[in-house]
């Protein structure tokens, strides 16, 4: 038998952070069925989720980020792009792709809020894995009935 597979894409910024979105993915989806890949960074989550999508391999791919306002630049902008970046690579491929990026407006590294935003990822890893699931499910479902 075969089983589903799913692609689960993980920014490296932040991974001590980020990583945690894959242990709730974990929990509802069998690592078995779950391919991980590291990216440097959010900004290359959907070139990497269009070259996963086109292989025909996947269900769905998750991707994951924390995209944090460094002072430099406005967090939004990219958290936007990437964002976009993503709908855009379902919509050409036909593929889900699932975002688990988040973008806090008030972030400071300290051991408070890391582990406020580590128990937070766990659990939009598990809201990402509850809805590759359930997708997969409904498109499932459509193609059988056509």
């Amino acid at each position: 038998m075969t089983h589903t597979r799913y692609a689960f894409v993980k920014a490296n910024w932040h991974s001590d952070i980020v990583d945690r979105a894959l242990d709730g993915f974990l929990e509802l989806i069998p690592a078995e069925q779950v391919d991980v890949f590291d990216v440097p960074g959010a900004f290359e989550m959907p070139l990497l989720a269009r070259d996963l999508a086109q292989t025909g391999k996947y269900a769905a791919v998750a991707c994951a980020a924390f995209v944090v306002d460094g002072g430099i630049y406005r967090h939004d902008f990219v958290a936007q792009a990437v964002v976009d970046g993503l709908m855009r690579v379902g919509l050409d491929t036909g593929v889900p792709v699932l975002s688990v990026s988040l973008t806090p407006h008030q972030y400071q590294e300290t051991d408070h809020h890391n582990a406020i935003y580590r128990e937070h990822f766990i659990e939009k890893g598990r809201e990402a894995a509850q809805a590759a699931l359930k997708i997969t499910q409904t498109r499932t479902g459509l193609a059988s009935a056509a």
